[in-house]
């Protein structure tokens, strides 16, 4: 039976722990919603880049696969902070669920030897570094992926303890337990089945710190801002001395991110954070797509991690030049988070160039809905083509690699990105979500029909 009751009992169990536990109750999903016990309606809205506890997030990979299917969402994909532990089950459970999926990266990259080393350009910590997504990995190339990620992880998890020990130096003399390294921040994450430990993991604990010494709301806030040096003003105090706010230790988490890491955080080196050329080239070699992750000067951030600060606008024209010189076919970015004025410009670039446009709005707190309405407003509509043809690539190329978007040997090479997008949407809007394998026949009839 469709209950409120039964979707809180399936949420929970997909959350569990154990992941034999969540792949188990995945089968029994699918059979419900293929015996139409449970149903949804489907809305045109996607999301191509929700974390999950491979990095950060509320969610595992099967959970947020199922908050995205009751968010009407006809397409889900995990992207996680230099891993890819997440893809197989995310994969797994789009199919037992009937909806598009699709895998990827984040990862942190350097441009020092290029005109932008000294720039701020979409990292809010650092100059000359910048986030760069990798989407639509293969299947069978997830393995060589996570071998591509290992080194970084383990270098990041050096800088994880210099910034830990610097924390607990600030701290402990104000009375809170120090964090341990093993024992407190390594359980917190997958690490130990391909996930990353992120500064998200630090505060993270740092926060059940400070809500375990501090349970009364109006002490937390008062110790905040008279022992931290954190302030908490208008919405922010409102929703952290809300007596019935369900997602407190998230907004916390947000707060300091903003206004504490700054005074324990640690800038990555050149072996943590990769020359962006060779994120590029490694992407490419495997069928991915690498799309430089466009953020845009922030006014008011719409997740309250990020400060008011400028970023890229002011040379985005001869940032976007360069990434294509080097390979980039792609760019990413978030319709939720910028103006129109912003979008507008970038799509003018992306279209001069011949570049994708991907979207994808960061799920990591529990505050965040799944919902994308954006998608749906004139200047954002073709985002969700876009998306539906990245469903359609990652399927299409783990069959037959000279399928891939971007191959050079692609049968659809003749015609601009911008034509391959709408054919391969197609395609994969009239897959079967439960047997995705089958856009390769789609593929070679409507191919065969269209050169005859």
């Amino acid at each position: 039976m469709d209950s409120i009751a039964n979707r809180e009992w399936i949420a929970k169990e997909l959350n569990h722990k154990d992941k034999k536990q969540r792949l188990q109750t995945l089968d029994e999903v699918h059979s419900l919603i293929s015996s139409k016990e449970i149903t949804r309606k489907v809305s045109e809205e996607v999301n191509n880049h929700v974390h999950t506890t491979y990095s950060f997030s509320p969610y595992e990979p099967a959970a947020a696969a199922w908050a995205a299917w009751n968010a009407e969402l006809g397409i889900v994909g995990s992207v996680d902070h230099e891993s890819v532990g997440a893809a197989y089950e995310m994969l797994a459970a789009t199919k037992a669920l009937g909806m598009g999926g699709t895998v990827g990266f984040e990862i942190r990259s350097n441009l020092f030897n290029s005109p932008f080393g000294k720039r701020t350009i979409n990292s809010p910590d650092s100059l000359g570094i910048a986030y760069v997504c990798v989407h639509g990995i293969p299947a069978n190339a997830i393995d060589r992926s996570d071998e591509f990620l290992q080194p970084i992880r383990k270098e990041r998890n050096l800088r994880n303890r210099v910034q830990l020990e610097r924390l607990n130096a600030i701290i402990v003399p104000m009375g809170l337990a120090a964090i341990d390294f093993e024992s407190d921040l390594l359980p917190s994450s997958h690490y130990d089945e391909g996930g990353s430990v992120t500064e998200r993991h630090i505060l993270y604990i740092l926060v059940r710190r400070l809500m375990e010494s501090y349970p009364k709301r109006n002490e937390l806030v008062a110790f905040l801002e008279n022992r931290m040096q954190v302030p908490v003003e208008g919405k922010m105090k409102t929703m952290l001395l809300d007596e019935n706010n369900p997602h407190r230790s998230y907004d916390l988490l947000g707060l300091l991110k903003s206004h504490f890491l700054p005074h324990f955080y640690v800038q990555p080196s050149e072996h943590e954070s990769v020359d962006i050329r060779q994120v590029v080239d490694f992407a490419l070699s495997i069928g991915a797509i690498p799309a430089y992750a466009y953020l845009g000067d922030v006014g008011q951030s719409v997740t309250g991690d990020k400060k008011a600060q400028q970023f890229e606008d002011e040379f985005l024209d001869e940032l976007i030049a360069y990434l294509v010189s080097i390979g980039f076919p792609a760019i990413t970015y978030m319709p939720p988070r910028n103006s129109a004025k912003q979008m507008l410009r970038l799509q003018r670039l992306c279209h001069r160039y011949d570049l994708m446009e991907i979207s994808g709005v960061d799920i990591n707190s529990s505050r965040q809905s799944f919902r994308c309405p954006e998608l749906l407003s004139h200047h954002a509509r073709h985002l969700v083509d876009a998306a539906w043809a990245l469903v359609a690539h990652e399927q299409l190329s783990t069959l037959d690699k000279k399928w891939g978007l971007f191959a050079q040997d692609n049968p659809l090479v003749p015609m601009n990105v911008r034509q391959r997008i709408s054919q391969y949407s197609d395609w994969a809007r009239q897959t079967d979500p439960f047997e995705p394998e089958r856009i390769l026949e789609i593929a070679e009839q409507k191919n065969a029909r269209r050169k005859s």
